[in-house]
C-alpha cells in the first residue's frame, strides 16, 4: 500500500471511529407516545405482571411507546382514575365492572358466570368469548377500549355454625353481604324457607364483626381468607365459587383509535401475553392460600362436587334475576338480539364443556 493508500485508510479509520463515539454518547430516541398505566390498589402479585406489560409493550412496539406504570393509588383513587382514562388525561387504568360507573358492568356483577380458571379462560378469550365481547362493548359505551381481563378468583362461603354443602345446611345463618344486588339476590333466593339473615356490613369491618358475631359468615375468597385474615374468624368454608372476582386493563378509546395498525398490533401482543401470565401467577397463588389453609387445625375446608354446586346455582334462580339487572342495559345495547338469553346460555355452555373434562377447582 502507498502512502495515499495508507492515508486514506487511516483518515477512513478516524471517520468510522468518531461516528461510533458520536453514537454512542447520543442521547436514546425518545417515544413516540408516553402513556401513564395506574393501579389504584395495592396488589404485588398483578403490579410485577403489569409491570412486564410495559416492559413488552416497549419492547414490541420498537421502542415507539413507553408505559409508565404508576401501583398503589398514587394516581389517584379508583374512580378518579377512570374518569381521567374517559376524559384521555390517563391513558392506562385497571378498574373493577362498577355499574355506577359502567352501565354494562352489570354482567360480570351476575352471580355463577364463571365458577374456576378453566372457565374464565374461555369466556374471556379474545376475540370471541362472550364476557370478552360484552365487556368490549361495555367499556366502549363509556370511552375505553378493554385490553385485557384479570382477576384474583372466585368467592365462596365462609360461617362459623356448620360446614356447607347443600342449600339446607344454609338454615338460620346470619350472613354478611354487601350493595352487590346480584350476590344479595342470590343468598335471598338461596336461602329462601331457610331463616337465612342478611346484613350489610362494610367490608373494612367484616373481621371485627365475625369475631364479635355480629354476623355468623360471608362470602370470602382464598386470597382474603389468608391476606385479610378471615380465617383467624371463620371456622368453616365451602368453595361454592358463585361470585367471580374480575377487573380490566382499560385505555382511553380515542387513542387507541388513533394508533396506527402496527402499534395496535404491538399492544394488543403485550395484552395477551400477559392476561395469560395474570391468569397463571393467580392461579397458582391460589393453589398456595389453599396449602396455606389446610395446615390450620381450626379451620374446614369443604371441597363441593358439581353435584352439588349446581344443586346451589338451581336454587338461586338467575333467569328472572338476569333480566331485572341486565335486561335493560342489554336490550339497549343489543336490540332484539336477546342477550338476556343469549350470555347466560353461552356461559351454561362453557360451564357443561369444562365440567365434562373434568377441572371443576
Amino acid at each position: 500500500m502507498n502512502r495515499n493508500g495508507y492515508r486514506f485508510f487511516a483518515l477512513t479509520l478516524v471517520f468510522v471511529l468518531s461516528l461510533a463515539v458520536l453514537g454512542a454518547g447520543a442521547p436514546a430516541k425518545a417515544a413516540e407516545y408516553t402513556w401513564s398505566f395506574a393501579q389504584p390498589w395495592t396488589r404485588p402479585l398483578t403490579d410485577a405482571s403489569f409491570t412486564k406489560f410495559c416492559d413488552r409493550v416497549k419492547e414490541y412496539s420498537g421502542g415507539r411507546i413507553e408505559v409508565r406504570f404508576f401501583p398503589s393509588g398514587q394516581l389517584g383513587s379508583h374512580d378518579e382514575n377512570f374518569h381521567a382514562m374517559q376524559e384521555g388525561s390517563l391513558e392506562i387504568g385497571v378498574f373493577s365492572p362498577y355499574p355506577t360507573l359502567v352501565p354494562g358492568g352489570c354482567v360480570p356483577n351476575m352471580t355463577w358466570i364463571i365458577v374456576n380458571w378453566n372457565e374464565m379462560r374461555l369466556a374471556y378469550r379474545q376475540p370471541d368469548g362472550i364476557l370478552y365481547r360484552v365487556m368490549k362493548d361495555a367499556f366502549e359505551d363509556v370511552d375505553g377500549h378493554l385490553l385485557f381481563a384479570c382477576s384474583q378468583g372466585a368467592y365462596g362461603l365462609g360461617n362459623n355454625k356448620r360446614p356447607l354443602r347443600t342449600p339446607d345446611d344454609l338454615k338460620n345463618l346470619k350472613l354478611r353481604v354487601s350493595a352487590s344486588p346480584g350476590g344479595v339476590k342470590t343468598l335471598t333466593n338461596m336461602g329462601r324457607g331457610r331463616g337465612v339473615m342478611l346484613e350489610t356490613i362494610p367490608w373494612g369491618e367484616l373481621y371485627n364483626a365475625l369475631s364479635r358475631g355480629v354476623v355468623d359468615g360471608c362470602w370470602t375468597m382464598w386470597a382474603s381468607l389468608v391476606e385479610e385474615r378471615h380465617c383467624e374468624v371463620l371456622k368453616h368454608y365451602s368453595d361454592l365459587n358463585f361470585i367471580w372476582d374480575s377487573t380490566y386493563v382499560v385505555m382511553n378509546k380515542e387513542l387507541w383509535d388513533s394508533l396506527p395498525d402496527d402499534l395496535k398490533a404491538a399492544v394488543t401482543k403485550a395484552s395477551l401475553e400477559t392476561e395469560a401470565e395474570l391468569l397463571a401467577v393467580q392461579e397458582k397463588a391460589e393453589k398456595d392460600f389453599v396449602e396455606k389453609l389446610k395446615g390450620r387445625k381450626d379451620f374446614t375446608i369443604t371441597w363441593l362436587t358439581p353435584e352439588e354446586r349446581d344443586a346451589f346455582r338451581e336454587a338461586s334462580d338467575m333467569g328472572p334475576m338476569w333480566e331485572e339487572l341486565c335486561g335493560k342495559w342489554l336490550e339497549e345495547r343489543y336490540p332484539g338480539q336477546n342477550m338476556v338469553k343469549v350470555i347466560p346460555a353461552e356461559l351454561e355452555k362453557i360451564h357443561k364443556e369444562v365440567t365434562a373434562k373434568g377441572a371443576t377447582q
